[in-house]
Protein backbone atom coordinates (compact mmCIF):
# COMPACT_ATOMS: atom_id res chain seq x y z
CA UNK A 1 0.00 0.00 0.00
CA UNK A 2 2.88 2.20 0.51
CA UNK A 3 4.03 2.13 -2.48
CA UNK A 4 0.91 2.57 -3.93
CA UNK A 5 0.62 5.81 -2.38
CA UNK A 6 4.40 6.69 -3.35
CA UNK A 7 3.42 6.34 -6.46
CA UNK A 8 0.47 8.62 -6.73
CA UNK A 9 2.52 11.26 -5.11
CA UNK A 10 4.16 10.96 -8.00
CA UNK A 11 1.75 10.84 -10.45
CA UNK A 12 -0.14 13.82 -9.01
CA UNK A 13 2.97 16.24 -8.63
CA UNK A 14 3.89 15.33 -12.50
CA UNK A 15 0.22 16.46 -13.38
CA UNK A 16 0.80 19.82 -11.51
CA UNK A 17 3.99 20.17 -13.37
CA UNK A 18 2.29 20.12 -16.82
CA UNK A 19 -0.34 22.21 -14.98
CA UNK A 20 2.62 24.93 -14.45
CA UNK A 21 4.09 24.72 -18.09
CA UNK A 22 0.83 26.08 -19.30
CA UNK A 23 1.95 29.32 -16.90
CA UNK A 24 4.87 29.37 -19.15
CA UNK A 25 3.39 30.31 -22.67
CA UNK A 26 3.83 27.02 -24.01
CA UNK A 27 0.96 26.02 -26.64
CA UNK A 28 -1.14 22.81 -25.95
CA UNK A 29 0.91 20.48 -28.85
CA UNK A 30 3.74 21.09 -27.17
CA UNK A 31 2.34 20.47 -23.65
CA UNK A 32 0.43 17.35 -25.18
CA UNK A 33 4.20 16.08 -26.34
CA UNK A 34 5.80 16.89 -23.04
CA UNK A 35 3.11 14.85 -21.05
CA UNK A 36 3.25 12.19 -23.79
CA UNK A 37 6.83 11.85 -23.05
CA UNK A 38 6.83 12.15 -18.62
CA UNK A 39 3.90 9.63 -19.13
CA UNK A 40 6.33 6.60 -21.05
CA UNK A 41 8.87 7.47 -18.54
CA UNK A 42 6.85 7.33 -15.52
CA UNK A 43 5.31 4.09 -17.02
CA UNK A 44 8.71 2.55 -17.80
CA UNK A 45 9.87 3.58 -14.17
CA UNK A 46 6.86 2.18 -12.39
CA UNK A 47 7.15 -1.28 -14.31
CA UNK A 48 10.98 -1.48 -13.62
CA UNK A 49 10.20 -0.63 -9.75
CA UNK A 50 7.44 -3.03 -9.34
CA UNK A 51 7.69 -5.57 -11.67
CA UNK A 52 5.44 -5.91 -14.52
CA UNK A 53 1.90 -7.47 -13.60
CA UNK A 54 2.77 -6.36 -9.64
CA UNK A 55 -0.59 -5.92 -7.64
CA UNK A 56 1.01 -2.77 -6.54
CA UNK A 57 1.47 -1.57 -10.34
CA UNK A 58 -2.60 -2.94 -10.91
CA UNK A 59 -3.64 -0.74 -7.93
CA UNK A 60 -1.67 2.58 -9.16
CA UNK A 61 -3.09 1.98 -12.43
CA UNK A 62 -6.61 1.82 -11.35
CA UNK A 63 -6.07 5.34 -9.41
CA UNK A 64 -4.53 6.97 -12.53
CA UNK A 65 -7.26 5.61 -14.69
CA UNK A 66 -9.31 8.03 -13.26
CA UNK A 67 -7.33 11.08 -15.26
CA UNK A 68 -6.92 9.28 -18.21
CA UNK A 69 -10.13 7.49 -18.97
CA UNK A 70 -12.05 10.06 -17.04
CA UNK A 71 -10.79 12.40 -20.01
CA UNK A 72 -11.44 9.83 -22.98
CA UNK A 73 -14.97 9.43 -21.46
CA UNK A 74 -15.97 13.37 -21.03
CA UNK A 75 -14.35 14.00 -24.57
CA UNK A 76 -16.68 10.67 -25.66
CA UNK A 77 -19.55 12.87 -23.91
CA UNK A 78 -19.24 15.39 -26.39
CA UNK A 79 -18.55 13.35 -29.69
CA UNK A 80 -22.52 13.05 -30.53
CA UNK A 81 -23.31 16.94 -29.67
CA UNK A 82 -20.55 18.03 -31.46
CA UNK A 83 -20.92 16.02 -34.52
CA UNK A 84 -24.74 17.22 -34.38
CA UNK A 85 -24.37 20.85 -33.94
CA UNK A 86 -21.57 21.18 -36.12
CA UNK A 87 -23.31 19.26 -38.94
CA UNK A 88 -26.63 21.51 -38.72
CA UNK A 89 -24.81 24.80 -38.27
CA UNK A 90 -22.28 24.38 -40.99
CA UNK A 91 -25.10 23.18 -43.09
CA UNK A 92 -27.93 25.36 -42.48
CA UNK A 93 -25.53 27.97 -43.39
CA UNK A 94 -25.00 26.75 -47.11
CA UNK A 95 -26.24 28.90 -49.71
CA UNK A 96 -26.68 25.90 -52.05
CA UNK A 97 -27.55 22.54 -50.54
CA UNK A 98 -26.22 20.49 -53.27
CA UNK A 99 -22.44 21.63 -52.57
CA UNK A 100 -23.47 19.18 -49.60
CA UNK A 101 -22.97 16.46 -52.19
CA UNK A 102 -19.25 17.63 -53.56
CA UNK A 103 -17.79 17.99 -50.08
CA UNK A 104 -19.32 14.20 -49.30
CA UNK A 105 -18.04 13.17 -52.34
CA UNK A 106 -14.94 14.25 -52.32
CA UNK A 107 -14.29 13.42 -48.16
CA UNK A 108 -15.28 10.02 -48.65
CA UNK A 109 -13.57 9.57 -51.76
CA UNK A 110 -10.44 10.41 -50.27
CA UNK A 111 -11.38 8.23 -47.45
CA UNK A 112 -11.62 4.88 -49.09
CA UNK A 113 -8.34 5.81 -51.27
CA UNK A 114 -6.08 6.24 -48.74
CA UNK A 115 -7.90 2.92 -47.47
CA UNK A 116 -7.20 0.87 -50.55
CA UNK A 117 -3.68 2.03 -50.93
CA UNK A 118 -3.22 0.54 -47.28
CA UNK A 119 -4.50 -2.53 -47.72
CA UNK A 120 -1.85 -2.51 -50.66
CA UNK A 121 0.98 -1.31 -48.43
CA UNK A 122 -0.49 -4.08 -45.79
CA UNK A 123 -0.22 -6.71 -48.40
CA UNK A 124 3.45 -5.57 -49.51
CA UNK A 125 4.97 -5.38 -45.32
CA UNK A 126 3.53 -9.06 -45.02
CA UNK A 127 5.06 -10.11 -48.04
CA UNK A 128 8.14 -8.26 -47.78
CA UNK A 129 8.93 -9.23 -44.18
CA UNK A 130 8.21 -13.27 -44.91
CA UNK A 131 5.13 -12.83 -42.01
CA UNK A 132 3.12 -16.00 -41.65
CA UNK A 133 0.64 -17.32 -38.62
CA UNK A 134 2.62 -20.81 -39.09
CA UNK A 135 4.09 -21.39 -35.68
CA UNK A 136 2.72 -19.12 -34.10
CA UNK A 137 2.15 -20.10 -30.42
CA UNK A 138 -1.48 -20.17 -28.74
CA UNK A 139 -1.21 -19.46 -25.04
CA UNK A 140 -3.94 -19.35 -22.37
CA UNK A 141 -4.74 -15.50 -23.18
CA UNK A 142 -5.20 -16.21 -26.98
CA UNK A 143 -7.29 -19.18 -26.41
CA UNK A 144 -9.79 -17.54 -24.06
CA UNK A 145 -9.61 -14.18 -26.82
CA UNK A 146 -10.30 -17.00 -29.79
CA UNK A 147 -13.41 -18.24 -27.64
CA UNK A 148 -14.74 -14.78 -27.01
CA UNK A 149 -14.34 -13.76 -30.93
CA UNK A 150 -16.37 -16.87 -32.03
CA UNK A 151 -18.59 -16.19 -29.58
CA UNK A 152 -19.65 -13.04 -29.17
CA UNK A 153 -18.00 -10.87 -32.33
CA UNK A 154 -18.34 -13.67 -35.15
CA UNK A 155 -21.84 -14.25 -35.20
CA UNK A 156 -22.37 -10.75 -35.22
CA UNK A 157 -20.79 -9.90 -38.28
CA UNK A 158 -21.35 -13.02 -40.45
CA UNK A 159 -24.44 -12.17 -42.40
CA UNK A 160 -23.18 -8.54 -42.78
CA UNK A 161 -24.06 -7.43 -46.81
CA UNK A 162 -22.98 -4.66 -48.05
CA UNK A 163 -27.07 -3.24 -48.59
CA UNK A 164 -27.22 -3.98 -45.29
CA UNK A 165 -24.53 -2.11 -44.16
CA UNK A 166 -25.65 0.65 -46.51
CA UNK A 167 -29.27 0.78 -44.46
CA UNK A 168 -27.41 1.00 -41.13
CA UNK A 169 -26.28 4.46 -41.84
CA UNK A 170 -30.09 5.76 -42.64
CA UNK A 171 -31.16 6.64 -39.48
CA UNK A 172 -34.95 5.18 -38.00
CA UNK A 173 -34.35 6.06 -34.28
CA UNK A 174 -32.12 9.29 -34.43
CA UNK A 175 -32.57 9.75 -30.13
CA UNK A 176 -31.26 5.88 -30.24
CA UNK A 177 -28.28 7.04 -32.45
CA UNK A 178 -27.52 10.09 -30.22
CA UNK A 179 -26.38 7.66 -27.62
CA UNK A 180 -23.99 5.78 -29.56
CA UNK A 181 -25.95 3.08 -29.44
CA UNK A 182 -24.59 1.29 -33.17
CA UNK A 183 -21.21 1.07 -34.92
CA UNK A 184 -22.64 3.32 -37.46
CA UNK A 185 -24.09 5.68 -35.28
CA UNK A 186 -21.72 8.79 -35.82
CA UNK A 187 -22.84 8.80 -39.49
CA UNK A 188 -26.29 7.85 -39.05
CA UNK A 189 -25.85 11.73 -36.65
CA UNK A 190 -24.23 13.59 -39.90
CA UNK A 191 -27.30 11.83 -42.03
CA UNK A 192 -30.27 13.23 -39.87
CA UNK A 193 -28.56 16.88 -38.91
CA UNK A 194 -27.78 16.97 -42.46
CA UNK A 195 -31.20 16.70 -43.29
CA UNK A 196 -32.22 19.29 -40.37
CA UNK A 197 -29.63 21.79 -41.94
CA UNK A 198 -31.21 21.33 -45.30
CA UNK A 199 -34.87 21.57 -44.33
CA UNK A 200 -33.36 25.19 -42.49
CA UNK A 201 -32.42 26.58 -45.97
CA UNK A 202 -35.49 25.55 -47.01
CA UNK A 203 -37.22 27.66 -44.05
CA UNK A 204 -35.22 29.96 -44.66
CA UNK A 205 -35.85 30.84 -48.55
CA UNK A 206 -40.06 30.07 -47.55
CA UNK A 207 -40.28 31.91 -44.52
CA UNK A 208 -37.16 34.67 -43.85
CA UNK A 209 -38.76 35.61 -40.38
CA UNK A 210 -38.66 32.13 -38.79
CA UNK A 211 -35.79 30.87 -40.69
CA UNK A 212 -33.33 33.52 -39.64
CA UNK A 213 -34.49 33.07 -35.84
CA UNK A 214 -33.96 29.53 -36.44
CA UNK A 215 -30.71 29.81 -37.94
CA UNK A 216 -29.25 31.92 -34.89
CA UNK A 217 -30.51 29.65 -32.44
CA UNK A 218 -28.28 27.16 -33.82
CA UNK A 219 -25.59 29.76 -34.35
CA UNK A 220 -25.74 30.03 -30.50
CA UNK A 221 -25.58 26.06 -30.08
CA UNK A 222 -22.90 25.69 -31.91
CA UNK A 223 -20.55 28.16 -29.93
CA UNK A 224 -21.92 27.04 -26.60
CA UNK A 225 -20.62 23.61 -27.91
CA UNK A 226 -17.20 25.27 -28.69
CA UNK A 227 -16.83 26.35 -25.62
CA UNK A 228 -17.46 23.25 -24.39
CA UNK A 229 -15.21 21.29 -26.77
CA UNK A 230 -12.57 24.09 -25.54
CA UNK A 231 -13.18 23.56 -22.11
CA UNK A 232 -12.60 19.77 -22.26
CA UNK A 233 -9.17 20.16 -24.77
CA UNK A 234 -7.64 21.93 -21.88
CA UNK A 235 -7.44 18.92 -20.33
CA UNK A 236 -5.93 16.95 -23.31
CA UNK A 237 -2.46 16.89 -21.45
CA UNK A 238 -3.39 15.34 -18.12
CA UNK A 239 -5.07 13.09 -19.97
CA UNK A 240 -2.44 11.47 -22.27
CA UNK A 241 -0.02 11.34 -19.69
CA UNK A 242 -2.53 9.27 -17.56
CA UNK A 243 -2.72 7.15 -20.24
CA UNK A 244 0.40 6.77 -21.71
CA UNK A 245 1.78 5.67 -17.91
CA UNK A 246 -0.67 3.38 -18.23
CA UNK A 247 0.43 1.36 -21.86
CA UNK A 248 4.06 1.77 -20.27
CA UNK A 249 3.61 0.35 -17.32
CA UNK A 250 1.68 -2.95 -18.74
CA UNK A 251 3.22 -3.51 -21.94
CA UNK A 252 4.98 -7.01 -21.69
CA UNK A 253 8.32 -6.36 -23.45
CA UNK A 254 8.36 -10.43 -23.63
CA UNK A 255 5.74 -10.42 -25.53
CA UNK A 256 6.33 -7.41 -27.66
CA UNK A 257 9.86 -8.98 -28.57
CA UNK A 258 8.73 -12.44 -29.61
CA UNK A 259 6.30 -10.41 -32.18
CA UNK A 260 9.05 -7.73 -33.02
CA UNK A 261 8.96 -8.51 -36.72
CA UNK A 262 4.98 -8.23 -36.74
CA UNK A 263 5.58 -4.90 -34.65
CA UNK A 264 8.10 -3.13 -37.05
CA UNK A 265 6.16 -4.29 -40.05
CA UNK A 266 3.25 -2.12 -39.19
CA UNK A 267 4.79 0.37 -37.89
CA UNK A 268 6.52 0.55 -41.26
CA UNK A 269 3.46 0.14 -42.98
CA UNK A 270 2.10 2.89 -41.33
CA UNK A 271 5.05 5.01 -41.59
CA UNK A 272 4.52 4.66 -45.25
CA UNK A 273 0.92 5.68 -44.92
CA UNK A 274 2.00 9.15 -42.65
CA UNK A 275 4.36 9.42 -46.73
CA UNK A 276 1.05 8.76 -48.45
CA UNK A 277 -0.90 11.11 -46.70
CA UNK A 278 2.01 13.72 -47.12
CA UNK A 279 2.09 12.81 -51.08
CA UNK A 280 -1.33 13.92 -51.56
CA UNK A 281 -1.50 17.06 -49.49
CA UNK A 282 1.54 18.40 -51.13
CA UNK A 283 -0.25 17.53 -54.58
CA UNK A 284 -3.34 19.80 -53.63
CA UNK A 285 -0.60 22.46 -52.87
CA UNK A 286 -0.69 21.79 -49.02
CA UNK A 287 3.00 22.03 -46.93
CA UNK A 288 3.13 18.67 -44.94
CA UNK A 289 5.64 19.97 -42.24
CA UNK A 290 3.25 22.60 -41.50
CA UNK A 291 0.19 20.17 -41.50
CA UNK A 292 1.76 17.46 -39.22
CA UNK A 293 3.13 20.39 -36.94
CA UNK A 294 -0.36 21.58 -36.79
CA UNK A 295 -2.05 18.20 -36.13
CA UNK A 296 0.47 17.08 -33.61
CA UNK A 297 -1.87 17.44 -30.57
CA UNK A 298 -4.76 15.31 -32.32
CA UNK A 299 -1.95 12.37 -33.79
CA UNK A 300 -0.80 12.53 -29.84
CA UNK A 301 -4.07 12.11 -28.15
CA UNK A 302 -5.09 9.36 -30.88
CA UNK A 303 -2.08 7.56 -30.18
CA UNK A 304 -2.43 7.23 -26.34
CA UNK A 305 -6.09 6.92 -26.37
CA UNK A 306 -6.52 4.53 -28.76
CA UNK A 307 -10.09 6.08 -29.95
CA UNK A 308 -10.89 7.60 -33.34
CA UNK A 309 -14.11 8.50 -32.31
CA UNK A 310 -12.86 10.30 -28.88
CA UNK A 311 -10.44 12.61 -31.02
CA UNK A 312 -13.48 14.06 -33.37
CA UNK A 313 -13.75 16.89 -31.15
CA UNK A 314 -9.91 17.92 -31.00
CA UNK A 315 -10.07 16.83 -34.98
CA UNK A 316 -12.80 19.10 -35.57
CA UNK A 317 -10.85 22.00 -33.72
CA UNK A 318 -7.25 21.55 -34.89
CA UNK A 319 -8.71 21.68 -38.62
CA UNK A 320 -10.93 25.08 -38.24
CA UNK A 321 -8.88 26.73 -36.13
CA UNK A 322 -4.88 25.45 -37.32
CA UNK A 323 -5.84 24.14 -40.98
CA UNK A 324 -8.20 26.97 -42.27
CA UNK A 325 -10.87 24.39 -42.89
CA UNK A 326 -14.23 25.07 -43.32
CA UNK A 327 -17.02 24.02 -39.97
CA UNK A 328 -18.92 21.56 -43.02
CA UNK A 329 -15.64 19.95 -44.45
CA UNK A 330 -13.77 19.47 -40.97
CA UNK A 331 -17.04 18.39 -39.52
CA UNK A 332 -17.87 15.67 -42.53
CA UNK A 333 -14.01 15.10 -42.38
CA UNK A 334 -13.58 13.75 -38.85
CA UNK A 335 -17.21 12.15 -38.24
CA UNK A 336 -16.83 10.13 -41.34
CA UNK A 337 -13.31 9.24 -40.77
CA UNK A 338 -14.35 8.13 -37.17
CA UNK A 339 -16.44 5.09 -39.24
CA UNK A 340 -15.53 5.43 -42.85
CA UNK A 341 -12.23 4.21 -44.28
CA UNK A 342 -9.75 3.79 -41.69
CA UNK A 343 -6.85 3.40 -42.73
CA UNK A 344 -5.14 2.14 -40.39
CA UNK A 345 -7.68 -0.64 -38.69
CA UNK A 346 -9.49 -1.07 -41.44
CA UNK A 347 -6.87 -0.39 -44.16
CA UNK A 348 -3.55 -1.95 -43.32
CA UNK A 349 -4.10 -4.67 -40.50
CA UNK A 350 -6.88 -6.96 -41.95
CA UNK A 351 -5.02 -6.91 -45.49
CA UNK A 352 -1.43 -8.15 -43.27
CA UNK A 353 -3.47 -10.37 -41.48
CA UNK A 354 -5.21 -11.96 -44.36
CA UNK A 355 -1.51 -12.16 -46.07
CA UNK A 356 -0.68 -13.61 -43.12
CA UNK A 357 -3.33 -16.53 -42.71
CA UNK A 358 -3.54 -17.24 -46.52
CA UNK A 359 -0.64 -20.21 -47.13
CA UNK A 360 -2.36 -21.63 -44.04
CA UNK A 361 -5.56 -22.70 -45.65
CA UNK A 362 -3.59 -22.76 -49.55
CA UNK A 363 -3.98 -20.03 -50.97
CA UNK A 364 -1.20 -18.37 -53.01
CA UNK A 365 -0.76 -14.66 -51.33
CA UNK A 366 0.81 -13.48 -54.48
CA UNK A 367 -1.84 -14.29 -56.86
CA UNK A 368 -2.62 -10.85 -58.37
CA UNK A 369 -6.52 -11.33 -58.86
CA UNK A 370 -6.68 -12.25 -55.12
CA UNK A 371 -4.92 -9.27 -53.77
CA UNK A 372 -7.09 -7.26 -55.49
CA UNK A 373 -10.15 -9.10 -54.05
CA UNK A 374 -8.72 -8.60 -50.99
CA UNK A 375 -8.14 -4.72 -51.90
CA UNK A 376 -11.66 -4.30 -52.39
CA UNK A 377 -13.28 -5.99 -50.18
CA UNK A 378 -11.16 -4.06 -47.45
CA UNK A 379 -12.22 -0.81 -48.56
CA UNK A 380 -15.55 -1.84 -49.21
CA UNK A 381 -15.96 -3.70 -45.14
CA UNK A 382 -14.13 0.07 -43.67
CA UNK A 383 -17.47 1.64 -43.83
CA UNK A 384 -19.09 1.46 -40.59
CA UNK A 385 -16.27 0.05 -38.05
CA UNK A 386 -16.25 1.96 -35.12
CA UNK A 387 -13.67 4.13 -33.95
CA UNK A 388 -13.16 2.96 -30.93
CA UNK A 389 -10.53 0.17 -29.19
CA UNK A 390 -11.58 -3.29 -31.36
CA UNK A 391 -12.33 -1.90 -34.09
CA UNK A 392 -9.13 -3.07 -35.77
CA UNK A 393 -10.54 -6.75 -34.67
CA UNK A 394 -13.96 -6.27 -36.04
CA UNK A 395 -12.06 -5.17 -39.26
CA UNK A 396 -10.45 -8.16 -39.47
CA UNK A 397 -13.44 -10.72 -38.57
CA UNK A 398 -15.39 -8.84 -41.67
CA UNK A 399 -12.56 -9.32 -44.21
CA UNK A 400 -10.86 -12.35 -43.08
CA UNK A 401 -14.39 -14.70 -43.30
CA UNK A 402 -15.24 -13.03 -46.75
CA UNK A 403 -11.76 -14.24 -48.26
CA UNK A 404 -12.56 -17.52 -46.59
CA UNK A 405 -10.16 -17.59 -44.12
CA UNK A 406 -9.84 -18.42 -40.75
CA UNK A 407 -9.88 -15.81 -37.67
CA UNK A 408 -7.78 -17.74 -35.41
CA UNK A 409 -4.91 -15.48 -35.82
CA UNK A 410 -7.27 -12.16 -35.21
CA UNK A 411 -6.47 -14.05 -31.33
CA UNK A 412 -3.04 -14.74 -31.40
CA UNK A 413 -1.82 -11.33 -31.86
CA UNK A 414 -3.63 -10.44 -28.16
CA UNK A 415 -0.11 -9.41 -26.77
CA UNK A 416 1.13 -6.46 -29.47
CA UNK A 417 -2.35 -5.06 -29.85
CA UNK A 418 -2.38 -2.27 -27.57
CA UNK A 419 1.02 -1.43 -28.82
CA UNK A 420 0.14 -1.74 -33.00
CA UNK A 421 -3.47 0.12 -32.20
CA UNK A 422 -1.51 3.34 -31.12
CA UNK A 423 -0.32 3.89 -34.14
CA UNK A 424 -3.20 2.65 -36.17
CA UNK A 425 -5.23 5.14 -34.38
CA UNK A 426 -3.03 8.24 -35.10
CA UNK A 427 -2.72 7.01 -39.02
CA UNK A 428 -7.38 6.73 -38.93
CA UNK A 429 -7.27 10.40 -37.31
CA UNK A 430 -4.48 11.82 -39.82
CA UNK A 431 -6.47 9.92 -42.49
CA UNK A 432 -9.49 11.97 -41.42
CA UNK A 433 -7.85 15.18 -41.30
CA UNK A 434 -5.97 14.80 -44.71
CA UNK A 435 -9.06 13.88 -46.33
CA UNK A 436 -10.82 16.93 -44.75
CA UNK A 437 -7.76 19.51 -45.75
CA UNK A 438 -7.46 18.32 -49.60
CA UNK A 439 -11.20 18.55 -49.88
CA UNK A 440 -11.31 21.93 -48.48
CA UNK A 441 -8.38 22.80 -51.52
CA UNK A 442 -10.10 21.11 -53.90
CA UNK A 443 -13.29 23.00 -53.76
CA UNK A 444 -11.26 26.30 -52.80
CA UNK A 445 -12.51 26.87 -49.28
CA UNK A 446 -9.20 26.98 -47.25
CA UNK A 447 -8.38 29.78 -45.32
CA UNK A 448 -4.65 30.24 -46.37
CA UNK A 449 -4.18 32.56 -43.67
CA UNK A 450 -4.58 30.45 -41.12
CA UNK A 451 -3.21 27.14 -42.64
CA UNK A 452 0.37 29.15 -43.55
CA UNK A 453 0.85 31.55 -40.75
CA UNK A 454 3.06 30.37 -37.64
CA UNK A 455 0.93 31.01 -35.07
CA UNK A 456 -3.14 31.83 -36.31
CA UNK A 457 -5.24 29.50 -34.54
CA UNK A 458 -2.68 28.30 -31.64
CA UNK A 459 -4.65 26.17 -29.65
CA UNK A 460 -2.91 27.98 -26.34
CA UNK A 461 -5.46 27.99 -23.79
CA UNK A 462 -7.85 25.35 -25.62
Amino acid sequence: MASVLLNLVIFVALLVGIYRLQGRGLSLSVRVLIALAIGTVFGVALQLAEGNGSTSITQTINWINIVGNGYVQLLQMIVMPLVFVAILNAVSKLHDASSLGKISVLTLGTLLLTTAIAALVGVIMSLSFGLSAQGLAQGVAESARLTALQTNYAPKVADLTVPQLILSFIPKNPFADLTGANPTSIISVVIFAAFLGTAAIRLVSRDPEKGHRLIALIDLMQSWITQLVRLIMALTPYGVMALMTKMAATSNAGDILNLGKFVIASYLGLAIMFGVHALLLTLTGVNPMTFFRKVMPALSFAFSSRSSAATIPLSVEIQTRRLGVPQTIASFAASFGATIGQNGCAGLYPAMLAVMVAPTVGVNPLDPAWIATLVAIVTLSSAGVAGVGGGATMAALIVLPAMGLPVTLVALLISVEPLIDMGRTALNVNGAMTAGTITSQVLGQTDRSILDSEGAGELRNA
